[in-house]
């Protein structure tokens, strides 16, 4: 290896840069293998080009690392070169290897992030699949300094990282998912939104906050404006919103089973003991919620009972929702509060 490398130096030496580089870019162009391999290579940040160049030889990308050293020294590219992972093929000519690697075209990862989820859920989703840390996720999500830095206001980012489907490299960091979600929740809440919000004499944290209850109430599509006007109407006579899955949300450890316990427990977000509506959102809505928050039925129910089938009777009367409490609920203890209360 050595007789190689002072022989090409020699070579340099002698007939000059120009002619070596010709040189190098012409055996660059040479064929590897008659059967293809396709690797995923992983260059974490910080690794050194000897490092790099001895990682695709050792994987069969390349033949030579130090012919793969002196091409990307020749051409002044080792500080250009970007961490990442890298889908390779061994019959790639390290030219094009290099090009890639200089481009930053690396391997991206569909993450589908679904309505209605939390925070929490969201940064558990992204764990998964290795692209961020959890607890780092949810601290910055949470931190009003970086929040701030986004240009949003409060303490937290509950309700507005935008559910969709989303693209991201191995090293992207925290940060950048988050501010991706960000940008996108701002795209699609633009000036129409705002407009509307106005109207409706709401701030954009309260329509979302709706627009969160929303979504965990229902995921039929034909119910979101319904069940957004029982909350308007709620909200507009003063009356409880009486919402599970706002109690649901300022539990700890809830373990999938409400109780007449949990509704009686003193929270911030138990809409069964405060007016109005919780200090945030609960969730992340989508689109379909937050124009349902925004662009409310016509109706003057103030009451919704599940029929056990994902969609739910409405009521606007007491006696009317009692009823349909029996009818689709009379295998549950008829004797809750929720019944003689007149809650949902």
């Amino acid at each position: 290896m050595k007789r190689i490398f002072f022989s090409t130096l020699s070579l340099i030496l002698l007939l000059g840069i120009p002619t070596v580089l010709g040189v190098l870019v012409g055996i660059s162009t040479l064929p590897l293998r008659e059967t293809e391999v396709v690797k995923i290579i992983n260059i974490p940040p910080g690794t050194c080009l000897n490092k790099l160049s001895s990682l695709l030889c050792s994987e069969g990308i390349i033949r030579s690392k130090h012919i793969f050293s002196l091409l990307v020294r020749l051409k002044k590219a080792d500080i250009k070169i970007k961490a990442g992972e890298y889908q390779f093929s061994n019959r790639m000519f390290p030219a094009e290897i290099l090009s890639k690697l200089i481009r930053g075209e690396q391997v991206k990862y569909t993450v589908i992030i679904p309505e209605g989820l939390s925070i929490t859920q969201i940064a558990n989703l992204y764990e998964k699949v290795g692209l961020a840390n959890k607890d780092k996720f949810i601290r910055l999500a949470n931190d009003p300094q970086f929040i701030a830095s986004l240009g949003m206001e409060g303490n937290t980012l509950e309700g507005y990282l935008f559910p969709d489907t989303y693209r991201f490299t191995r090293y992207i960091g925290e940060k950048n998912i988050i501010r991706c979600m960000v940008q996108r929740f701002k795209k699609v809440y633009g000036e129409e939104f705002k407009k509307r919000e106005q109207e409706l004499n709401l701030s954009q944290k309260e329509v979302i906050i709706i627009a969160s209850l929303i979504e965990k109430e229902t995921s039929c599509p034909q119910e979101r404006p319904i069940i957004s006007a029982v909350f308007h109407n709620r909200l507009r006579l003063n009356m409880p919103l009486q919402c599970d899955p706002t109690v649901i949300f300022g539990l700890n450890n809830f373990n999938g089973n409400l109780t007449k316990e949990d509704l009686k427990t003193p929270t911030p977000y138990n809409t069964y003991l405060i007016s109005g509506l919780p200090p945030t959102p609960i969730a992340n809505p989508g689109l379909a919620s937050i124009k349902a928050a925004l662009y409310p039925a016509d109706v003057d129910y103030l009451y919704f009972v599940s029929k056990n089938d994902g969609t739910h009777y409405f009521s606007s009367t007491l006696k009317e929702h009692n009823q349909a409490v029996y009818t689709y609920q009379k295998k549950w203890d008829l004797g809750k509060d929720k019944l003689n209360n007149g809650e949902k």
